[in-house]
């Protein structure tokens, strides 16, 4: 992570547009020699959200697995990958 001042963003927006996408790493500004924002490319950002969405359908399945609510039982699922892979 790359750690640059807030002015940064307004003097030289091409320069920390251009650092973002060669080194796929958020930039963090400071403002007062403090973290105050992010700056990302849209392609880290979306990479990011679809992690996320992914990580919440795991905690979902997890929850009803735990909890008994699968809906499938373990031949179903085993016959039902079969029937995709084989």
């Amino acid at each position: 992570m790359v750690i640059k001042p807030s002015t940064a963003i307004r003097n030289d927006y091409a320069g920390i547009s251009a650092l973002v996408h060669a080194e796929d790493t958020p930039v963090v500004l400071t403002k007062n020699g403090e973290s105050d924002l992010v700056v990302m490319s849209y392609e880290a950002f979306e990479r990011r959200e679809e992690l996320l969405r992914l990580k919440a359908k795991l905690e979902a399945a997890e929850q009803a697995r735990l909890s008994g609510q699968t809906g499938f039982s373990l031949e179903a699922s085993k016959a039902r990958l079969e029937e995709i892979y084989g």
